[in-house]
């Protein structure tokens, strides 16, 4: 495989990972599967929770104004990005972890924490001590034309979600493209495990960041 990684999340993550590959000295291939959408919700009352998980900078993003009410909440934060984009709106990162499921819940557990709010996409995975979740937005699917599908051919492509594991699957399959010609960088075990079988190689961030998924691409060698 080459040094040239194919970017997948949407934008703005799309050209912020795509300006790291390129200063870490790989060339970026930009292709967004998915487009953010804000979606209406409605803030439940803060004294309700003990604790606000954000496992997404979108989440941030697309919140709008309401996301300030929750400001005397301490977050949980998966992923420094994440991380960064609380602080940046005000709020009280108490804990930054890791993008796994399980991870989070004993997170949770361990700080004594009963009443999560969640707030994160339309499509996301339930946890274990979270007591309420409400979307406040939406990855929607992109279409991508055959010649930019085959473009991917030589890659690898960096898979931020288990959607995009799923997706990159699908855009392939539509246009002819042998997922052996394809290695991957997963955020995640659980991410690279949704992308299935069949790939050239598959590289997994130690850490839910940009630079650990690079590190874990170089492993693979030139």
């Amino acid at each position: 495989m080459s040094r040239r990684l194919a970017v997948l999340r949407p934008e703005p993550g799309n050209a912020a990972t795509a300006a790291r590959a390129e200063a870490a000295g790989f060339a970026a291939l930009r292709l967004p599967l998915f487009e953010i959408v804000a979606l209406g919700w409605v803030p439940p009352d803060p004294r309700d929770h003990d604790a606000l998980v954000l496992t997404s900078a979108n989440a941030v993003r697309h919140a709008g104004p309401a996301l300030a009410r929750f400001a005397a909440l301490p977050v949980i934060a998966v992923g420094e990005q994440t991380a960064a984009a609380a602080r940046a709106a005000g709020l009280a990162v108490a804990v930054t972890g890791t993008s796994d499921a399980r991870a989070l819940a004993a997170t949770l557990a361990a700080r004594g924490v009963a009443r999560a709010l969640h707030l994160g996409g339309r499509e996301r995975t339930g946890v274990t001590g979270i007591a309420r979740e409400i979307a406040v937005y939406a990855s929607e699917p992109r279409g991508v034309s055959v010649p930019d599908a085959a473009s991917l051919a030589g890659c690898t492509a960096l898979l931020h979600s288990a959607r995009a594991a799923a997706r990159l699957g699908e855009v392939l399959d539509s246009a002819g493209v042998a997922r052996a010609a394809v290695a991957l960088g997963a955020f995640s075990t659980a991410i690279a495990a949704a992308a299935g079988p069949g790939w050239h190689a598959v590289a997994t961030a130690a850490a839910p960041s940009d630079a650990a998924l690079f590190t874990a691409i170089n492993a693979l060698g030139r």
